[in-house]
């Protein structure tokens, strides 16, 4: 019999353990993995750093990342936020960094770092780590005069453990949410989060690597209507998907912040078109299109015989404005002179209002996130039990919370881990 068995050897799981272990060490812990290695997904993230979280310290701003979520994490962030988190790793003598857009990373620049503090502490701590060990039944065990604390059968590939109470931590993991399911849990249906588009357009097409800072947003393909979502960010609180950030075009497509900003806030709009749909892009997005037709006339009025393709009209790559100005009926050779006004038209379309069409996703590096999971409504955030199980605790991503890329999902984490580890070593049997 264990006091805690925590499901799911992961960032939340570990986190959970350690915290439940220091806070009270006469409780016997153990942690359930299904896989023969622990934290796993630690170990690639952040292309095999780990963006451990992010330096944003305000919890009212930090929630605003969140496109599931944000409501529900504001009082959790409040007990334990990112500068939490920096403490937590800085008492175990791991230095973290802040980079330019705001991620931290350990120091080491390895992720080995974090999961070697992880381990460690597990060690220290007590904590039994059973590997291969995966969860294929949770069933409550009434109170009885043979057993007067009730608790919970887990069982395992392996064998059957009891518990008195049991953490689950099992990031988007289907066969867990069924098993929750049957508890009485409703499962919010999982859906991509974080994902790049697939487009195959000339524009774009063999200059992969680019990258500029646009605004994009998606519209409806076949009535051009935008597509509306409840967005809740600084950059827009009408309900119209859009984001602003950087856009990188790759082989397959376009990725970068702007375009997993949209993912993310888009997830199940954009599930619901099946992937397909057409965004809009502006390049210059301080600019609207008049703006921009009147600086093309400016220039070429003092640019007269030089050629269109050959001129650093605005702040673009070079290859980029190549694209956009043959996409736009000019001619490689054709001078500023020359230009018509139909021409200079479709250029500040190209450049403020161009359409792409999306053909698919592809999932953004290591970085897997799914919306989905169990529903808010039935979590108390307080403590992070279960307000229709008792002595049954979630955390991490196996509830319906999913943020924007940049070590968000990492602090969701830490931060129900830790107020569900804090409730379960003070709460008496």
């Amino acid at each position: 019999m264990f006091d805690v068995l925590i499901v799911g050897g992961g960032a939340a799981g570990y986190f959970t353990a350690i915290t439940i272990a220091e806070k009270n060490p006469e409780l016997k812990v153990a942690i359930l993995e299904r896989g023969k290695e622990v934290l796993t997904k630690v170990k690639v993230s952040g292309g095999g750093r780990c963006n451990v979280t992010h330096a944003e310290f305000d919890p009212n701003e930090l929630v605003k990342y969140y496109p599931r979520g944000e409501k529900e994490l504001k009082g959790p962030f409040h007990t334990f936020c990112s500068g939490d988190t920096i403490a937590f790793f800085e008492e175990r003598g791991i230095a973290l960094k802040i980079e330019e857009d705001g991620r931290m990373f350990p120091e080491s620049n390895t992720s080995q770092t974090i999961i070697d503090c992880f381990v460690n502490e597990g060690e220290r701590l007590g904590v039994k780590v059973l590997k291969n060990s995966s969860v294929v039944g949770i069933e409550p065990i009434e109170k009885s005069d043979k057993n007067p604390l009730g608790g919970y059968s887990v069982e395992s590939i392996q064998k059957k453990y009891h518990a008195k109470k049991i953490v689950v931590a099992t990031g988007s993991n289907p066969k867990i949410w069924k098993l929750l399911e049957k508890l009485g849990h409703k499962i919010v249906p999982p859906v991509p989060s974080l994902f790049t588009f697939n487009i195959k357009d000339e524009r774009i097409e063999g200059i992969p690597g680019v990258s500029a800072n646009v605004t994009v947003d998606v519209l409806a393909k076949k009535t051009g209507q935008k597509v509306t979502i409840d967005l809740k960010s600084k950059v827009a609180s009408k309900t119209i998907l859009e984001s602003e950030g950087p856009l990188l075009i790759t082989h397959w497509g376009m990725s970068g912040p702007a375009i997993l900003k949209l993912s993310a806030w888009g997830a199940r709009v954009l599930n619901e078109a099946n992937y397909k749909f057409t965004i809009r892009v502006n390049w210059l997005p301080e600019y609207h299109q008049e703006a921009v037709l009147k600086l093309l006339i400016q220039v070429k009025d003092v640019e007269a015989k030089k050629t269109v393709l050959r001129t650093h009209a605005v702040d673009l790559p070079k290859r980029l404005w190549v694209k956009l100005v043959k996409a736009s009926g000019i001619a490689s050779d054709t001078k500023w002179a020359d230009c018509t006004k139909i021409q200079l038209q479709n250029l500040a379309r190209e450049l403020t209002a161009g359409e792409y069409a999306v053909d698919g996703k592809s999932t953004f590096k290591e970085e897997f996130v799914t919306a989905g999971g169990v529903a808010l409504k039935e979590v108390n955030f307080k403590t992070y039990e279960s307000k229709l199980i008792p002595n049954l605790y979630f955390a991490g991503e196996v509830i319906n919370v999913d943020a924007i890329t940049g070590g968000f999902n990492f602090q969701n984490a830490w931060t129900g881990a830790f107020i569900a580890g804090t409730a379960i070593a003070n709460k008496s049997e």
